[in-house]
């Protein structure tokens, strides 16, 4: 079911500031999953589902709805499409790339200068985002800005499918993993109350889970994520961060967060003790919703489990089944842990 799940939620469109379609879409799954439901101003769907221990606001489980894409900033008087990026996006990546523009989704294809037009030298820059351009089939200023108008986001268009060893090739798996599992917890029986919480605009600064923090008010939050692995022969060993098929990523640090160190401790020792493959991030990168709810009122203790997924922020990325299974498992028998301690504490 899961793997279900995660291609369905890929093949939607949700960049940045645009989730409808994908709040919509997990809305009704949660409903039917028997949580109760809002949306806040910004956007962030908050769903509570009660469990067998009464623990209101105590933990709350996130993952973001948003995928990085392009935005259009303005047609030439040729009728192409100037754009620029929303999210990290690396431009060498997006040369021959289709996408979706706007709300009735023109398909475009985005370009560069002909190879035979340009110089050695120009073939020996980087290429830059301000260098490309949308084509979308229209011949002038007046019929492109029918078809785009500035504002517009486009979304990567990509098909899913399974390919090799057990691999999962889609768009925005990054973070629509964390989203199917989050489904998937929601539809079993919870061992204690939670918050699940679809986030907005992680991609552009963590701004959705900001405002969800202050919102929910919890005192744990685990973040489920995709991570970046480089683990591709150009790369160097001590700059791999992690490895596809070794398992969830249990962050102790990265670029924007330091974990809890005792919940880090605690997802370590589920891992081990239920023969779960898990890995930490061996180079420090990266940063999710984390930041923005640790931060929060007067702080709240954080850990993540990522799935590591090669080629993160392209138009394709690649994870392994298996790893999203295990983290699956992990997050089940964290959210048994915690209800085991709230018991406790009673």
């Amino acid at each position: 079911m899961l793997r279900e799940t995660l291609a369905a939620l890929c093949a939607l469109d949700g960049v940045s500031s645009d989730e409808g379609r994908v709040r919509d879409y997990l809305r009704d799954l949660a409903l039917k999953a028997g949580a109760e439901t809002q949306v806040d101003t910004l956007g962030n769907l908050i769903c509570r589902k009660c469990g067998a221990i009464p623990a209101p606001d105590r933990l709350m489980v996130c993952a973001h709805m948003d995928e990085v894409g392009l935005m259009v900033t303005r047609c030439t008087d040729q009728g192409y499409v100037k754009f620029d990026a929303v999210g990290g996006i690396d431009s060498r990546v997006l040369v021959g790339k289709t996408v979706r523009v706007g709300p009735n989704r023109v398909p475009g294809v985005i370009g560069l200068q002909a190879i035979h037009l340009t110089t050695r030298e120009e073939r020996k820059r980087a290429v830059k985002v301000e260098d490309l351009y949308l084509d979308i089939g229209a011949d002038s200023r007046e019929e492109a800005e029918t078809l785009a108008a500035p504002g517009d986001l486009c979304a990567f268009q990509s098909d899913s499918l399974e390919f090799g060893d057990g691999l999962f090739q889609a768009k925005a798996i990054d973070d629509r993993l964390g989203c199917a599992v989050m489904i998937e917890l929601m539809r079993e029986d919870l061992p204690m109350d939670v918050t699940f919480v679809f986030t907005v605009q992680e991609e552009v600064g963590t701004r959705g889970a900001f405002a969800a923090a202050f919102a929910v008010r919890p005192e744990v939050c685990l973040v489920l994520e995709a991570t970046t692995a480089a683990d591709l022969p150009d790369v160097a060993v001590h700059k791999r961060v992690c490895r596809v098929g070794g398992g969830p990523v249990i962050s102790l640090v990265d670029a924007a967060t330091l974990y809890d160190r005792p919940l880090f401790e605690e997802l370590r020792g589920l891992a081990q003790t239920h023969d779960i493959p898990w890995q930490t991030k061996e180079m420090i990168a990266g940063g999710n919703d984390a930041k923005a709810i640790q931060r929060s009122r007067e702080g709240v203790r954080v850990c993540a489990l990522s799935a590591p997924v090669r080629y993160l922020h392209a138009p394709t990325g690649a994870v392994s089944l298996a790893d999203c299974d295990h983290i699956l498992a992990l997050a089940r028998l964290f959210l048994q842990s915690q209800a085991g301690a709230r018991k406790g504490e009673r």
